[in-house]
């Protein structure tokens, strides 16, 4: 497993990606809106991982709701694996409570699965795979 990205929870991306441009010296490569999770998202390559923006569709979406309750931030660690099922059937058989059991669709062309923050010292921690 290595870092994939980490997902930050931003209110309003047009104020954010510029934020992180002037931060990172870099642009941002890549915009996607998912319409499963209700975001829009921002990516910037940081070397071996990347940095990825989330700003809710929805004023009732995830994203929102994790806005509201503590404020813009760190939203998760993404762990990129190479056999996701395998992966998912590990961590249920080692106790670990997974916030969905099937892969999603995620952006940036990934097949994603989270795990219960209760179980992972309070950080949500997304798995994810290049879907093939």
């Amino acid at each position: 497993m290595k870092i994939e990205h980490i997902g930050i929870a931003v209110k309003n991306l047009s104020v954010s990606v510029p934020l992180f441009e002037k931060l990172l010296n870099k642009r941002s490569y890549k915009t996607e809106k998912v319409e499963s999770e209700k975001v829009n998202t921002a990516f910037f390559n940081t070397g071996d991982s990347k940095i990825e923006l989330l700003e809710s569709t929805d004023p009732e979406g995830v994203i929102a709701r994790f806005i509201r309750k503590k404020g813009e931030g760190l939203h998760h660690i993404a762990f990129e694996v190479s056999d996701l099922d395998h992966e998912i059937d590990r961590l249920k058989k080692e106790g670990f409570e997974l916030l969905n059991e099937t892969p999603k669709q995620g952006a940036d062309n990934k097949l994603v699965c989270f795990l219960h923050p209760k179980n992972t010292n309070g950080v949500l921690i997304e798995l994810c795979m290049e879907k093939k």
